[in-house]
This record gives C-alpha cells, sequence and structure tokens, in this order.
C-alpha cells in the first residue's frame, strides 16, 4: 500500500493527514499553498480537477473527499479500529455521525467561510447567518451527545468521525460562538487535542493555535 498526500495546513486535508499518523502507516506528505494559488496549478488539477484539498493518491490513483477519505483509510487498515466493525452495535452509529459531519457541518463551514467569492456578494449576509445557525446547532447536538456521557461519536474508542468532527470545530475558533463556547464539547475537545498524533499533525503543520498548551 502506498500513499501520497497532499494538503494543505488545517484544512479539509488535515483528519486524512492526522488518522494517517494515528494508524502509522508510511506516506509521503507535499504542501499545497493554497494562499499562493497552488491549488490552481495545472500539474496539481491534473490529480483534484475541483483545485481542492485533500488529494490522497493511493497506490498510484488519486482520491478526494475528505469524509470519503478517512472512510477508505478505516476499510483498507481495519486493524487501526478507527471504525467500528461491521456488523457490530456501533456500526450505525459511526456512519450516521460521518454522514451527518459532511453533509450538514462541512457544508455549513464552507458557507461560513466562502459565503462571498461561491455566490452572489449580495446574499452573502443570509448566507453566512443560516451558516452560523447551522453550524451552532451541530455544535449543541455535539454537545449534547457529549453531556449524555459518551467520549467519542461512535462506540467506545476514537474513530473517523472524531477526527473529522475535531477539525471542523478547530474551524470555530474565531466565530462569533466557538465550539469551546459548550460545556461537554469543550471537554471532548481537550481529550482530543491531547492525543499525541494530534499534537504532531498540528506540528507537522506548524499550527500553534487552538491546542491545550496554547
Amino acid at each position: 500500500m502506498s500513499y501520497v498526500l497532499y494538503y494543505s495546513p488545517g484544512a479539509a486535508s488535515m483528519p486524512v493527514h492526522w488518522m494517517l499518523l494515528e494508524m502509522g502507516v508510511p506516506f509521503d506528505a507535499r504542501l499545497v499553498d493554497i494562499d499562493a494559488g497552488q491549488q490552481r496549478d495545472p500539474e496539481y488539477l491534473r490529480l483534484n480537477p475541483a483545485g481542492r484539498v485533500p488529494t490522497l493518491v493511493v497506490d498510484g490513483v488519486a482520491r478526494h473527499e475528505s469524509a470519503a477519505l478517512l472512510m477508505l483509510l478505516a476499510e483498507r487498515h481495519p486493524e487501526a479500529g478507527l471504525a467500528p466493525a461491521p456488523g457490530s452495535a456501533a456500526r450505525a452509529g459511526w456512519l450516521e455521525w460521518m454522514v451527518y459531519l459532511a453533509n450538514t457541518l462541512l457544508p455549513a463551514m464552507r458557507d461560513w467561510f466562502y459565503a462571498a467569492s461561491d455566490g452572489d456578494p449580495a446574499g452573502a449576509e443570509a448566507v453566512r447567518t443560516l451558516a452560523r445557525r447551522r453550524i451552532e446547532e451541530a455544535c449543541a447536538r455535539l454537545d449534547a451527545h457529549c453531556a449524555a456521557g459518551h467520549d467519542y461519536l461512535a462506540g467506545d474508542r476514537l474513530s473517523t468521525a472524531d477526527l473529522l468532527a475535531l477539525v471542523l470545530l478547530r474551524w470555530t475558533r474565531n466565530m462569533p460562538r466557538p465550539a469551546t463556547d459548550w460545556p461537554h464539547l469543550t471537554g471532548y475537545i481537550q481529550r482530543l487535542r491531547a492525543l499525541p498524533s494530534f499534537i504532531e499533525v498540528s506540528a507537522r503543520e506548524q499550527l500553534t493555535e487552538w491546542r491545550n498548551d496554547a
């Protein structure tokens, strides 16, 4: 098995980068400087026509979409235990969380950050208002899950759902109401940020914000 990850610090590639480190599998990491416009370079567009990160080249084939890549890696490396086994009690919940995060929270985050550039700038404020409401509703749902005594989203151990959730929650750090404003969610965030693999991915991506020691 061979992997080449094209990533940008703190972006949607981060949970995939984190998962590769958590699993301890060999991979090559190649920085895509979004600020410099490298995502629009013809060479990169041949790998990812959408001009976004992540791109994960899996055994020579370029694959995309962070949630899909997390699920693919979990399937290819079941020994890592980052997804409940098929047929297990936690499997359905894991599938629900992965789809919810990918279909509800991730698009809302994009609307919050790119309302003016993805659509009509005249309607950007309304889009951002709706996006904020959806993001805060998602935070409340996650907080309620944690308040019910769950340390993780799916079952009793770390899974890809937690990796994806934490990176999305990180994106709220400069919003009017960040994820750390919810008490039970704050404890969940702090536990995951204490993981050696999260500390390592933050160091590799040179991210100094939103760490337990920051």
